[in-house]
């Protein structure tokens, strides 16, 4: 990208794949660039930092010292992609924080591109987050991830004609295989012998999302 990119993984709700999510982002941007940075900003397990923690750095905002710390890091523009795996408990905070700083609009003024891909399920908190972003952060790159496992293939009125990012459903006893916490997905494509599986398939479709979305913000930059 032209821009560095600063993604932030969200969700108001609990179980909905957000540091799944989180993780396969991190994987495919460290096999496209060599290097990522990603903040695991969450107070229940499993976390980002689990899962990856040579990429990963734990991120509080529980004081105005930490908060500034981590906005900080994230208005550089030193080409290294960021990943922000953002816990529930910390939804409020810290877009309240970033509505107050002015984070969205200095960022892409230092040459940054902040990215949020919100992860709902059916219930209406999930709807009230998604408005809540769009009535304050209007403009910026706003994705709503239809995660199959969750949404169950129904798209909720709250979210029409939003920019999706789609998760398709995988099978119990593959979602068992990636849940394991030395499970890498690009380890994975590297030694699968059989490309044609579901699971190869899975997170080759995932990883061909993750670069579209990427063009599509470089043709709209």
């Amino acid at each position: 990208m032209l821009r560095t990119p600063v993604y932030i993984i969200c969700s108001p709700r609990p179980d909905v794949g957000k540091t799944l999510l989180a993780r396969l982002l991190s994987e495919f941007l460290l096999l496209q660039n060599g290097f990522v940075t990603a903040f695991d900003i969450n107070l229940r397990e499993p976390s980002l930092l689990d899962y990856l923690p040579r990429l990963t750095e734990t991120a509080s905002i529980s004081d105005t010292r930490n908060q500034m710390a981590l906005m900080d890091r994230l208005i550089i523009d030193d080409r290294v992609a960021k990943v922000i795996d953002l816990g529930l408990h910390a939804f409020d905070e810290f877009f309240k924080v970033v509505g107050e700083i002015g984070l969205m609009k200095e960022a892409f003024r230092r040459g940054v591109e902040p990215i949020v891909l919100y992860v709902p399920d059916l219930t209406r908190p999930a709807a009230m987050g998604w408005k809540m972003l769009q009535d304050n952060f209007a403009g910026s790159n706003l994705f709503m991830v239809d995660n199959e496992h969750v949404l169950f293939g129904e798209m909720p009125e709250a979210f029409a004609g939003a920019r999706t990012l789609k998760i398709a459903a995988l099978p119990p006893f593959l979602k068992s295989i990636i849940g394991r916490k030395s499970f890498s997905f690009t380890q994975y494509l590297r030694t699968s012998k059989d490309p044609s599986s579901e699971l190869h398939q899975w997170v080759r479709a995932n990883y061909f999302s993750f670069r579209d979305l990427e063009i599509g913000l470089r043709l709209h930059g």
